[in-house]
């Protein structure tokens, strides 16, 4: 039997596991078990979309494919990821938080085992994308069940404390041990998360105690969820498909207005729809905004900045993957030393503070990769940039999540947090595309310089779009 549950009916929410407002902060097993699953979940994602960005090289030989064409492997799975994390919320609340959660894992663990035997890099791509978009469920999930078990406060702050660690530590995570899948077979990329999930989802069914049955009956805005997709999939299909055929094409053009069409029709969904998917109110908060749009310049300059280093020392120096994951090994480091004390950072020096900090380190971290030349500099270029890498990403998502949420109402908090996510993952996809639109064809290092020219201008239009804010 599940714990939790009422004597009453046999059945229950997440509230019937949590702790009390005044309860001291020593947690009986059963609220551990469920806090390891909720953080299991999320490390999950973390490690699924870190694991294939030291194995895209191998993949790109094996199948003789582009650049252009190999970056959709972690294209699809985060702009689907971020596309459907708010409808993915929306139908944890409809359907119950547990449930959602157990089918998103078990389809997660089936589409995991598929993209292990196809042999067409297209469905492997669209392994990944569905991959996301079970990850736009399962997260969202996961997080509003850790919510509504452990109250706000103390107890909240300290499960999310180790929620955290857990999200940064599946991300540094995936890179070494990608590295070291890769080595072998990447297809065991592929294998590594299926019985995760399924563990996962077993010890939901076991542990988590059931939906209750909700009075209220929501409509999930499915009409928005599948416009602000389809816009933003074909955007950076289009973008990315510009190294191949021009700017200035008709496939070019037409893939862009159509894609501003699809946003505009979003937008008038969104306006006129009883239960929109983002309230387009919220976006009067300028904080909100600024950090979404850092939130998006950032995390499109960090997956670019991975995706140039494995075409460098792979496809052009010919290292091994678990030699280029060893050499991030120092960001991944940076990501777990710093996370558990971010909030201790943010309550000394002020959570802008904190911001401005992590923002500025990507600038010299970027700069650094333009020294890059035909034998690797490993002490005096590529650690210190792995380095700042991990000290920027470390210090500055968790504080633009702070920035982003703050000054939102009560009732608006769980949006404002999932449209911070969305930026973050949206963002990583198009920004990645601009970088690989940017890389010039060939085999040559002189090919990489545009992309890093590009994170590069991420980073700076990162710093000055906080700068702007602070100064209204």
């Amino acid at each position: 039997m599940s714990v939790g549950l009422t004597p009453s009916d046999g059945r229950a929410d997440s509230a019937a596991l949590a702790p009390g407002q005044n309860d001291a902060l020593h947690w009986p097993a059963r609220l551990w078990v469920a806090l390891f699953i909720f953080s299991g979940v999320i490390l999950l994602d973390g490690l699924d979309i870190s694991m294939i960005a030291v194995a895209i090289p191998e993949i790109q030989h094996e199948f003789g494919i582009s650049a252009a064409t190999a970056q959709w492997l972690v294209s699809a799975y985060i702009l689907a990821f971020g596309g459907f994390l708010l409808l993915g919320g929306r139908c944890a609340d409809l359907f119950g938080r547990r449930r959602v959660l157990v089918v998103g894992l078990g389809v997660f663990a089936v589409v995991s085992l598929f993209g292990m035997v196809t042999n067409d890099p297209i469905l492997l791509i669209v392994s990944r994308f569905i991959k996301g978009m079970t990850a736009g469920f399962t997260g969202p999930a996961a997080m509003s069940l850790l919510t509504t078990t452990f109250p706000e406060g103390p107890h909240r702050n300290k499960a999310f404390g180790i929620f955290n660690l857990f999200e940064a530590s599946g991300y540094s995570s995936g890179l070494l041990v990608g590295g070291l899948l890769a080595g072998l077979d990447w297809r065991y990329i592929f294998v590594l998360p299926a019985p995760i999930a399924v563990l996962l989802m077993l010890a939901a069914l076991r542990f988590l105690p059931p939906d209750a049955p909700r009075a209220e009956r929501l409509r999930p805005d499915v009409g928005g969820a599948v416009t602000l997709v389809a816009g933003m999939l074909l955007l950076v299909f289009t973008v990315a498909s510009t190294a191949d055929a021009g700017w200035t094409s008709l496939r070019t053009t037409g893939g862009l207005a159509l894609s501003a069409l699809l946003l505009i029709t979003f937008l008038l969904i969104e306006h006129h729809v009883e239960q929109p998917l983002i309230r387009l109110g919220i976006f009067r908060n300028r904080g909100l905004v600024a950090a979404n749009v850092s939130a998006a310049l950032l995390y499109g300059g960090a997956m670019g900045f991975q995706f140039l280093i494995a075409l460098y020392l792979q496809n052009l120096q010919g290292w091994k993957p678990i030699h280029m994951a060893l050499m991030l090994l120092p960001a991944g480091l940076m990501v777990v030393i710093l996370g558990p004390k971010l909030g201790a950072l943010m309550n000394r020096f002020g959570v802008r503070r904190v911001l401005m900090v992590g923002l500025v380190a990507f600038v010299p971290c970027y700069l650094l990769m333009l020294r890059i030349g035909p034998t690797p500099d490993l002490w005096t270029v590529l650690l210190p940039a792995s380095l700042l890498w991990g000290i920027g990403f470390a210090l500055s998502i968790s504080a633009l999540m702070v920035v982003g949420t703050s000054g939102v109402a009560d009732e608006e908090q769980g949006l404002a947090a999932g449209l911070l996510n969305s930026s973050l993952q949206v963002g990583g996809a198009c920004g990645l595309a601009v970088v690989t639109a940017a890389i010039m064809p060939g085999t040559q290092l002189a090919m990489l310089y545009p992309g890093v020219i590009v994170i590069l201008a991420f980073a700076i239009l990162t710093l000055l779009a906080q700068l702007i804010h602070r100064r209204r």
